[in-house]
């Protein structure tokens, strides 16, 4: 990659990035395989992300928050918000071993960065709080339209949704098998009634 990259290539070598770090964690990708991955070699990458390693982390994870936000934008306009919740999640059954493999790099930062970096902690958890408010609001518009009949309060909900999100990236890890996962996820979907 020769010269400075435009805001085109720092995307693209933030997507790359991500997959590095989504599969390795932070601790355990090196530079060079972030220069491998990128094409961009170390210089490059300073250049770019002056944060250096821990930047391009950081704006790996926001660009996981822009995908939570087009959700959220699919749950507003939709008229049966927590079908789509459901059929996510349902998805991830069907998801290929390796995407299994990697879980979620939100929950993995999470675990990763306790007692480590609190800034990328905090960061990631923002990202599960937004996420967790964003199913709350779909929860909350769904039982005034009386399509849930649940007595479980929205926020106690939407929480419940999240720590099965964690749950189920690990489950992802030790039963990559389609049959199982999607058992297990409508056993935990039947709450939301």
């Amino acid at each position: 990659m020769k010269g400075r990259p435009n805001i085109h290539q720092n995307e693209e070598i933030i997507s790359d990035a991500q997959q590095v770090f989504w599969k390795k964690g932070y601790f355990a990708t090196s530079l060079t395989d972030l220069s491998k991955a990128t094409g961009a070699g170390a210089g490059s990458l300073y250049n770019n992300f002056k944060g250096g390693k821990k930047e391009l982390f950081s704006r790996a994870l926001q660009q996981r928050r822009v995908d939570f936000r087009a959700f959220k934008a699919e749950l507003d306009k939709s008229d049966s918000p927590v079908d789509l919740i459901k059929n996510f999640f349902l998805n991830l059954a069907d998801a290929d071993f390796s995407s299994h493999q990697k879980g979620c790099i939100i929950a993995n930062t999470i675990v990763e960065m306790s007692f480590t970096d609190e800034q990328l902690e905090s960061e990631a958890a923002e990202i599960l709080k937004e996420t967790e408010a964003l199913y709350k609001s779909a929860i909350e518009r769904e039982k005034e339209n009386n399509k849930l009949t649940t007595a479980i309060p929205a926020d106690v909900l939407a929480k419940y949704l999240v720590t099965f999100w964690c749950g189920i990236n690990s489950l992802r890890r030790l039963y990559p098998d389609r049959t199982i996962l999607r058992e297990q996820i409508k056993l935990h979907l039947e709450i939301l009634k």
